[in-house]
């Protein structure tokens, strides 16, 4: 489970044990994730990412990714997360102004490892162990160093730290059909889609002619018979990735679905009569 060390010092620790776990992330602030030890996918819409020890992972704020944490080679997932408030990097960015132009903004940035990095992860690290608070004119410079160090590693940085924009009102059916397989609460994907709660169930339903949870469920369970059946891939490899908490809620859904199992996919031969 995460272990906060040091509130004041905006980081966290997160250690996993000898499991694996995930879960859904969105933030309205920027987080900094360095991982020391054992494997982090993030699963986004279009690609997943995999970071290993080294590496180093800048998820925006309000980015919708599934995190799995994996240990690796016997040792324990463990990873430094530093979280960029969005009053911090304003206040860097009323100062040095972002580039005119560049890259549009890409989402998730990874980054391989860099001595830059390396060095500063080294000077967070000592935080983790104060009791006090941790001074913010310190935490001030800590930020802005953070922020320099990213946007000399990658053109591409300012555009995912210097947006500021509020979300505005989306095309909804392209936001769902992009974003299902997350597994958020519905007030989450209402405000990512510029409506309030009820508003966005009288839309969904307008356009889908369903619930918002009976059509999520259908889109998961169709994605993750695809996965079993033409990707060959075992439920316990893809049941947090298609949007379920756990492995048992996920094979009950599926057989109630289908009318058999999700491990009948994952044999040989092909799927069993009567499949969906």
């Amino acid at each position: 489970m995460p272990k906060q060390l040091n509130h004041h010092a905006e980081m966290v620790v997160v250690c996993s044990g000898d499991v694996r776990y995930g879960g859904e992330l969105i933030y309205e602030d920027h987080l900094l994730v360095r991982v020391l030890a054992g494997e982090l996918r993030v699963v986004l819409a279009d690609r997943t990412l995999i970071c290993g020890e080294g590496d180093t992972v800048l998820l925006p704020r309000r980015q919708l990714a599934t995190l799995i944490k994996y240990p690796k080679d016997g040792t324990a997932y463990r990873a430094v997360i530093m979280k960029l408030s969005m009053a911090s990097v304003r206040a860097y960015y009323a100062q040095h102004p972002a580039r005119a132009t560049g890259p549009a903004a890409p989402g998730v940035l990874l980054f391989p490892q860099s001595p830059l990095l390396q060095s500063l992860f080294a000077s967070l690290l000592p935080y983790l162990e104060l009791e006090q608070t941790l001074p913010e004119k310190l935490l001030a410079l800590k930020v802005a160093e953070v922020i320099e160090i990213l946007r000399s590693l990658s053109l591409s940085s300012d555009a995912v730290l210097a947006d500021f924009a509020e979300p505005g009102k989306l095309n909804l059916v392209e936001f769902m059909e992009a974003n299902y397989m997350f597994n958020l609460p519905l007030a989450s994907f209402s405000y990512l889609t510029g409506r309030s709660l009820t508003t966005f169930k009288r839309d969904f339903h307008k356009a889908f002619q369903l619930s918002p949870q009976r059509w999520l469920t259908q889109k998961r369970l169709a994605l993750a018979h695809y996965q079993l059946s033409e990707k060959k891939r075992k439920p316990v490899e893809l049941y947090l990735e298609v949007g379920f908490e756990n492995l048992a809620h996920f094979s009950y859904a599926f057989k109630k679905h289908f009318g058999y199992p999700p491990t009948a996919l994952t044999g040989p031969g092909s799927a069993p009569v009567g499949s969906q």
